[in-house]
């Protein structure tokens, strides 16, 4: 047998390298890059391979680890899960800084490979530098706080065992069951220890995703189920855009007479103007969408995870109501207590659609009445103009009406989310790009770089509060090192006003969610409030700034944007509370049992109405 000898980090440069997926006959390279911030955990292991050269990986130099692997995230998320970006960091902080990410490439189900520096597997000089030490349990570190948040963990302290690690690393990342992410934890000693790897470790490997058929079992019962039916309704998840499923998806809704409503994963696969499309469902949902899924009978779940978001907290299907829960991971088919089918959406899809026949819903003008309806709720927030000032439903709108077809607009937390699922118009397939699974403040600046990564000759809009803004927008930087043009859009409304809106929904006053000074004479932050020149910041990077306080000066901007090569930044000032209210949904929160306000004790107890038109399960 061939061998080669090499560095623990050199052979999983080399690896990494060498990794391909095939879809659908479609062989794709898996790793064409990796981010890193070098430290001492790390710079002379991995970054001594990568900078010996032999290989064919870019490196992105990334700025802080957590933004970096949200850039990462979002990369693979846009490549529809079939490529990703490593992420490499020094031991300590570095490798914290990205348990973050990992939870949220988790939850979202995204593939994410984590390449965090470790303290020493011979424990000779410890403790060092940025070491932590626990003292019931020697071989415990920081980085064990991966597991929590990882769908794989593996600490590599001897140089042969990175070729098991590699592979079950591999294994999940490919797996669209049960991807995630994944932790290789690597010693700082034993990146630079040498093994003699055998040649057939190094070289190209291809990693099949397979579309998994629907059992006839399976088949026999949704089919049966679904024709039980008067009025089904379509959940469009996640799902169906990684399986590309969305034109077998339109065609049994179109021959079947069955209405499409959509997650935020969801949005954007099926054209919103197709008369069947209802729009976003649930708590940031549509009236549209809404109301026709609280008298559904069935549920049909394509490629959902049957957040809370989607189910209004499981309050908005009426309590008769069945679900079919197709999808390829059984722990989501089976949510809601549904009838599950464990299969590629696709595939299930095709099959079900055959079966059904020449089945057709009860349904008769209700659908199109609904999305009339909505349609002209739609056009008024993105029309109506405000006597104070620019509204954030406005702003929205300019923007939308601006951004070509095949523009991306990314977005992640805050209340923009919902305008979004509730409002945005999206161009062609892939151009509706929302981490929601996490809400991750933070991710929209970073992720709208990994995006740029994905597809560079699209325009990327991404859109974020003044709060996500200053959580975390250090790769505007390496958008400008790197000469890829992100567009954001940041809309400043004095604070976290999602949060405010929620705290003062549920009966609570204004308290530490609005962006005020230290007040001197009460001691609280009820001072005035702090502006902030976002402009001016990204003219500081290097990037083109807007200051934007009307209709007409986004308007000009955006066109002027256009003519730029390099990323911008709108600073959008709009009005507080300007966003869009919930439409025929309840959202479940802990309310305060006992309270000295008498409008907390209202909203507790609208809680406790709420919660008896809910299902456990």
């Amino acid at each position: 047998m061939k061998r080669e000898r090499l560095t623990m980090s050199q052979a999983l440069v080399k690896f990494l390298d060498n990794q391909y997926v095939e879809f659908d006959g479609v062989e794709t390279k898996f790793v064409s890059g990796i981010f890193g911030i070098f430290g001492h955990g790390c710079v002379v292991g991995v970054g001594q391979a990568l900078e010996q050269g032999g290989h064919n990986l870019r490196f992105y130099q990334g700025k802080n680890e957590q933004n970096m692997a949200l850039a990462a995230v979002a990369y693979a998320k846009q490549m529809d899960r079939r490529a990703i970006i490593p992420c490499v960091s020094s031991i300590g902080p570095g490798a914290t800084n990205m348990v973050t990410a990992c939870g949220c490439a988790t939850a979202n189900r995204i593939p994410l490979l984590v390449l965090p520096g470790d303290t020493f597997a011979c424990r000779q000089p410890d403790p060092v530098l940025q070491q932590a030490e626990f003292f019931d349990n020697y071989g415990r570190t920081v980085t064990d706080a991966f597991r929590g948040v990882c769908h794989y963990f593996d600490r590599i302290e001897r140089p042969e065992q990175l070729m098991t690690a590699c592979i079950n690393a591999m294994r999940v990342l490919t797996d669209p069951a049960d991807t995630g992410a994944v932790c290789l934890a690597m010693p700082q000693d034993v990146e630079g220890e040498a093994y003699d790897y055998p040649e057939h470790f190094l070289q190209k490997r291809v990693w099949h995703i397979d579309r998994r058929p629907i059992a006839l079992t399976q088949l026999e019962r949704a089919v049966k189920l679904i024709k039980s039916a008067k009025k089904p309704i379509i959940v469009c998840g996640g799902g169906v855009r990684y399986s590309a499923a969305e034109e077998e998806l339109l065609r049994l809704a179109v021959a079947h007479n069955i209405p499409i409503t959509e997650t935020q994963a969801g949005k954007g696969i099926i054209d919103w103007k197709h008369p069947l499309n209802l729009g976003g469902i649930g708590v940031t949902g549509g009236k549209a969408a809404n109301v026709i899924a609280r008298d559904a009978d069935i549920v049909i779940g394509v490629g959902t995870r049957f957040t809370d978001f989607t189910t209004s907290s499981k309050w908005l299907f009426n309590e008769n109501r069945k679900v079919l829960g197709i999808n390829i991971c059984p722990f989501d088919a089976y949510k809601m207590d549904a009838e599950a089918v464990t299969a590629d959406a696709r595939e299930a899809i095709v099959a079900i659609d055959e079966a059904l026949g020449d089945y057709k819903t009860a349904y008769a003008g209700e659908i199109a009445a609904a999305k009339t309806e909505w349609d002209a709720i739609v056009d008024e927030f993105y029309t109506k103009e405000l006597d104070g000032g620019l509204s954030q439903t406005r702003a929205l709108g300019i923007i939308n009406e601006f951004m070509a077809e095949s523009d991306i607009a990314l977005g992640s937390a805050g209340s923009l989310p919902g305008d979004m699922q509730r409002l945005f118009r999206p161009g062609s397939r892939g151009t509706y790009h929302m981490e929601y699974g996490y809400s991750n403040m933070g991710y929209e600046i970073n992720g709208a770089l990994g995006a740029k990564l994905a597809q560079p000759d699209r325009e990327v809009y991404t859109f974020c509060g003044d709060g996500s803004f200053l959580m975390g927008h250090s790769e505007l930087y390496t958008s400008l090192q790197e000469g890829l043009k992100i567009n954001v859009c940041v809309f400043d409304n004095l604070g976290w006003g999602c949060i405010e809106n929620l705290q003062n929904n549920q009966g609570t006053d204004t308290f530490g969610t609005v962006f005020r000074a230290r007040n001197p004479v009460t001691g609280m932050l009820d001072g005035e409030d702090m502006t902030v020149d976002f402009a001016k910041i990204a003219e500081g990077y290097g990037a083109k700034g807007y200051s934007i306080h009307n209709s007409e000066e986004l308007k000009a901007a955006l066109e002027d944007a256009k003519k730029q090569t390099k990323s911008v930044v709108f600073d959008i000032k709009v009005m507080p509370k300007t966003m869009t209210p919930g439409f025929e949904s309840w959202w479940r929160v802990g309310v305060a049992e006992v309270s000295k306000s008498a409008t907390v004790a209202a909203a507790y107890k609208d809680m406790q109405e709420n919660i008896a038109k809910t299902f456990d399960y």
